[in-house]
């Protein structure tokens, strides 16, 4: 395990990695999610094979650190990734983010342009103010004292479902409040804006069963690949792993 500081406090965001050559391949997990649990499966994929690869836990998720008074806006998690990747050494490396993660990795993308060679988003957040969900906008209905202290965490970890209950867990409510809530309002410039002005290679991939991809032909006039996989839902990393390990591999 590895760790780096990401506020003057010393709280750090920790990861676990995988020895190989190439460019690194980072993954980040989604809101209430753990890197390693949705994607430590494809480290032994053939699509990947002899890569570096890195599994990241955002502040707040997993095995990083909590603390009370961070912000957890989208820039400040996508600071902490880079903080992450610097002390890794890691600069020009594949960024792969899921859901939240991917709006991370667009977010850190435009930030830190220097550590990230191409962007893999998988079903990420583009745009603010969502559909009504369970996940973030049902987490951010709530105040942040309803969530925390009012029975807010749990309610919603019965509505998630067991499989992403099992991470959220995992996550510190007032971390989570704080995400879904600063995911639901989006990035400045918004995340879909900064996808599109990127300069890299850049794939999002969508599973078939969540419908089309919204603006899906502003993302491709901006040379986004636009990429369904047949078959899978939101969770395309565990639905299709051959296709997500395949698309994640994939030459720029």
């Amino acid at each position: 395990m590895r760790e780096a500081p990401f506020n003057e406090q010393g709280s750090v965001i920790r990861w676990t990695e995988s020895a190989g050559e190439g460019p690194a391949v980072v993954f980040v997990h989604g809101l209430g999610a753990a890197s390693t649990v949705y994607h430590a499966h494809i480290a032994g994929r053939s699509e990947l094979g002899g890569r570096r690869m890195l599994f990241v836990d955002l502040p707040g998720h997993g095995i990083s650190d909590r603390p009370a008074g961070f912000g957890y806006r989208l820039e400040d998690h996508a600071d902490a990734l880079a903080g992450a990747l610097d002390a890794a050494g890691i600069h020009g490396g594949v960024v792969a983010g899921h859901s939240m993660g991917g709006a991370v990795a667009i977010v850190l993308a435009h930030r830190r342009p220097d550590l990230v060679g191409r962007l893999v988003v998988t079903e990420g957040n583009l745009d603010p103010f969502p559909p009504p969900t369970a996940g973030s906008s049902g987490i951010a209905s709530y105040t942040e004292e309803e969530f925390v202290q009012g029975g807010g965490f749990a309610r919603v970890l019965e509505r998630v479902g067991p499989t992403w209950a099992a991470t959220m867990r995992l996550s510190d409510p007032l971390a989570l409040h704080r995400s879904a809530t600063h995911l639901v309002r989006g990035s400045r410039p918004l995340m879909r804006e900064m996808l599109q002005a990127a300069r890299i290679p850049r794939t999002y991939l969508q599973g078939e069963l969540s419908g089309d991809v919204v603006g899906a032909d502003g993302l491709r006039a901006a040379g986004v690949d636009v990429v369904t996989i047949p078959g899978a839902g939101h969770n395309v990393m565990f639905d299709a792993p051959t296709a997500f390990a395949r698309a994640v591999a994939a030459a720029p």
